[in-house]
């Protein structure tokens, strides 16, 4: 079958944004040929197959955000998806701990926005706590998220892969968008001309967005992410938990803290770290090193360093500290009433935080972003909870594409 080089869209980048924008896209424009291009071998190479797995239940964010309208939806919409093809699925649920008294106060916001945000969320004593998780510390009450869940995002998009076929929808693997010359798409297989671009190219959204006349306030900065893994090898070493367990986050920044997080295999995990990356694929060591990146960011956290509007300084100085996995585990344990300081040994896939930053305001974009008109659509920032977030998402910037078309 001869490859089509003028689909009616033309979507860049296979994450979870790309493939279900994809498959809304079918169902809204039924007899409209759809075509994904991905640089990679394989889709979710980058942070839709490397995140923690945490469908989250959509309490953290202010109500005014996109992030608080989609999450709690697209928490039930990946549940029920699970559900009905038998993909794995830990209800573990997850409890937010205070680890001292001024704490305290930054729970009582999340329960504030959890009740604005119509996300079931319950206030306990530490008492509760414990009959939850006995080994959980939290100073004198906690919150208790019971729609938190965990799946294995590999395995949620090797389904969803399942779905784009059985749609119809083709996708073209080892194919790198290079840049845009008129109405023409020039990529390492070949050029493309499509009625409608949708560009969900992650790290790389702000650069493409740029060649169509878009994001010209934004960038995308990249933080690294690790996840450090309890030693299930020898008995004792471990630390085996039955749910997650927050710390109460900074709410200046989108990060969450450092956490435990119980995957859907119920393996438990310490992580993440926000690592601030040299450049935008900065795995490990030298790996993809690019000069021109590691510059460019470098400018753009030597001016963070210098305005210091999100406490940027004291974040970065916190975040290096954590390639140590021995503090690491020191700032998990105060999460906990006991722990292993050599039960986690074994590091997990890095992945890389794609964060949209406002080159003037100098400020990273809390909330997902977007751009577009008649021709293109950008998405510019589609950070955590992106994935549990994707289901309804897609509907509303398909949504969004339809009314671009049509003005």
């Amino acid at each position: 079958m001869s490859l089509n080089k003028h689909p009616d869209f033309l979507i860049i980048g296979a994450g979870i944004v790309g493939l279900t924008i994809a498959l809304e896209l079918k169902k809204q424009f039924t007899d409209s040929s759809i075509t994904i291009i991905e640089k990679e071998e394989r889709p979710g190479e980058h942070a839709s197959g490397r995140n923690s797995g945490v469908l989250h239940a959509g309490f953290y964010y202010t109500a005014d955000s996109l992030k608080a309208k989609l999450c709690r939806d697209g928490n039930l919409a990946w549940q029920e998806y699970c559900k009905e093809r038998a993909l794995t699925v830990n209800h573990c649920g997850k409890l937010v701990v205070a680890r001292n008294e001024v704490e305290l106060k930054g729970l009582d916001e999340l329960y504030k926005r959890s009740q604005i945000n119509s996300v079931e969320l319950k206030k306990i004593t530490a008492e509760e706590a414990l009959e939850i998780e006995p080994n959980v510390y939290t100073f004198d009450r906690a919150l208790w998220s019971p729609t938190t869940a965990t799946v294995n995002p590999v395995e949620v998009i090797e389904s969803v892969l399942k779905d784009i076929k059985e749609a119809g929808i083709t996708l073209l693997n080892n194919t790198t968008y290079l840049r845009r010359v008129g109405g023409k798409i020039i990529t390492s297989n070949g050029e493309f001309e499509s009625a409608y671009v949708i560009n969900a190219a992650g790290l790389y959204a702000d650069k493409i967005a740029k060649d169509y006349g878009f994001s010209k306030d934004y960038k995308i900065l990249p933080f690294k992410g690790i996840y450090l893994y309890a030693n299930d090898q020898k008995e004792g070493m471990g630390l085996k938990l039955k749910t997650n367990i927050y710390p109460v986050p900074d709410l200046r920044n989108p990060f969450l803290g450092v956490h435990f997080t119980v995957t859907a295999e119920n393996k438990t995990k310490i992580g993440p770290t926000a690592i601030p990356a040299f450049w935008r694929e900065n795995y490990a060591g030298f790996e993809k090193f690019n000069m021109k990146e590691m510059i460019d960011i470098l400018g753009i956290d030597a001016s963070l360093l210098l305005a210091n509007n999100f406490g940027f300084r004291k974040l970065a100085i916190n975040e290096m500290m954590k390639y140590s996995k021995r503090k690491l585990v020191q700032l998990a344990g105060s999460l906990v009433r006991e722990i292993n300081q050599d039960g986690f040994v074994h590091w997990g896939k890095p992945g890389i935080r794609a964060q949209l930053i406002n080159i003037k305001t100098k400020e990273l974009e809390m909330d997902f972003k977007y751009e577009g008109d008649e021709t293109s659509f950008h998405v510019l920032n589609a950070v955590s909870p992106a994935f549990t977030c994707a289901i309804p998402f897609s509907e509303y910037l398909v949504k969004k594409i339809k009314e671009k078309i049509n003005s």
